[in-house]
């Protein structure tokens, strides 16, 4: 690989394993003599032409550390065409053999589009959402999930203490996934997530009103965000469950902090693949988990 050059960009909403990847597909890189750049701010540093080389000091103690030290952003431009070949131009004047782009749905796209006029790419699912459909899993989602569930842990304590309901919103843009889970994890008197339809009467008054009848201290809805009113869910379940309601959104605080040891574990995983793959030049491939194991698709579909 030598004289070879990688340029590794995160893209999108951030979360916590993004400085793991980066720091594997780095470390893995640099010792088989390649050059690293890092793109800061994703596609749109990358089309301010914003590129770091990147050094074994640079990366030596980050992958503990949440968020991601490369910056992201969210790039209006990437999304026309005129974009997509202001930024592979770039990347052939900055002489990138290789592109590794980490994020979620929106940070594919542009990638697809990247590989489509030519720019050879690597994908790595990092998003708290996991919500891309060829993985199982997507870095990141674990720790958000974990962050979620310990945040409502000490809300319960509060609810128990004044037998209130409480409904909390939780991200996962449009996908149930993360919201399920931590339901789940949570054990949630309801859950409400956008892939499945429910009887507000039945599936959500009716247990809370039961929880009250039973006396037992405190009750617990988890929405999805961009799916429901949670302030109309909470006057309605109010005024039919006759209980003392109280309304919490989570927000950016589930995609902070530092990444669980699933997640650190996920993402060196990942970044090696990628390192892997840019070795023996296997190009325009999607970095995946499936039953469980770290494997890669190629940007079709297909199993490799």
């Amino acid at each position: 690989m030598e004289d070879k050059t990688v340029a590794i960009l995160t893209s999108g909403g951030d979360c916590p394993g993004m400085n793991a990847c980066i720091c594997a597909i780095a470390k893995s890189i640099l010792n088989r003599n390649a050059k690293v750049l890092g793109v800061y701010r994703g596609y749109e540093g990358l089309i301010d032409k914003d590129f770091r080389e990147i050094a074994y000091e640079d990366i030596s103690d980050i992958s503990h550390i949440g968020g991601t030290f490369l910056l992201t952003a969210r790039s209006v431009k990437i999304k026309t065409k005129t974009g997509i070949k202001l930024a592979f131009n770039i990347l052939k004047q900055k002489k990138v053999d290789v592109l590794v782009a980490i994020g979620g749905d929106g940070t594919f796209r542009a990638a697809r589009a990247l590989r489509k006029v030519g720019m050879p790419i690597i994908c790595i699912p990092g998003t708290i959402d996991n919500d891309i459909n060829c993985s199982e899993y997507s870095i990141g989602f674990d720790t958000a999930a974990n962050t979620a569930v310990n945040m409502i842990d000490k809300l319960r304590d509060t609810s128990t203490s004044h037998g209130r309901c409480a409904i909390v919103e939780v991200m996962g843009k449009n996908s149930g996934n993360l919201a399920s889970y931590i339901g789940t994890a949570a054990e949630a008197t309801a859950t409400l997530v956008p892939e499945v339809s429910f009887n507000f009467e039945k599936d959500v008054v009716e247990p809370v009103r039961e929880r009250s009848s039973k006396n037992l201290k405190h009750s617990l809805v988890v929405v999805s965000e961009n799916f429901l009113d949670i302030n109309d869910i909470a006057k309605k379940i109010s005024e039919n469950a006759k209980v003392d309601v109280r309304v919490m959104v989570l927000g950016h605080v589930q995609r902070g902090g530092n990444p669980s040891a699933k997640d650190r574990v996920v993402a060196n995983k990942m970044g090696c693949m990628a390192a892997y793959l840019i070795e023996n030049k296997k190009f325009n491939k999607v970095i995946v988990m499936k039953n469980g194991k770290i494997t890669y698709l190629d940007m079709q579909g297909q199993a490799e």
